[in-house]
């Protein structure tokens, strides 16, 4: 059998979601967000790095374009959002939840790693970490180095 390489990166995160309006209120008009592409009633996406867009796909449509009766629930995943600061965990929490988002857990150390964050609920159930950790970094050219 040959092996095949692939590339470790991802260019696409697309989640199915229960309510697309609700989506496209809670980042376009809560966070602030622009649109790459916005397809009413089917499909947003918001380019979040360098190579790499964010979707949210409406459930029903997700579940025919992947060929399943019902659009799979989303469980067991956070998306992190990493900040410089515990008060820039604060505020980004804050803000989100201002948007519409549900706190999970409030601004606080971690049990692991040095690490002070938040977890929230976007209004489709994605759940977000915003964390700051003093010994982790983003570097300009977008390369997350792990102390």
């Amino acid at each position: 059998m040959r092996r095949v390489q692939l590339d470790q990166q991802i260019h696409f995160l697309t989640f199915a979601t229960a309510d697309l309006d609700a989506a496209r209120q809670f980042y376009v008009n809560g966070l602030a967000w622009q649109p790459l592409m916005d397809v009413e009633n089917e499909i947003i996406f918001f380019q979040i790095a360098p190579g790499v867009v964010l979707g949210f796909f409406e459930a029903g449509k997700f579940a025919e374009d992947i060929g399943v009766a019902d659009a799979p629930s989303i469980s067991g995943a956070t998306v992190a959002h990493n900040v410089d600061s515990r008060d820039a965990v604060r505020a980004v929490a804050d803000a989100m939840v201002a948007a519409g988002a549900s706190v999970l857990k409030p601004p606080q150390p971690g049990a692991f790693g040095g690490i002070f964050h938040a977890q929230v609920r976007d209004p489709n159930g994605l759940i977000w970490e915003i964390a700051h950790n003093p010994g982790w970094h983003v570097e300009a050219d977008g390369t997350v180095v792990l102390a």
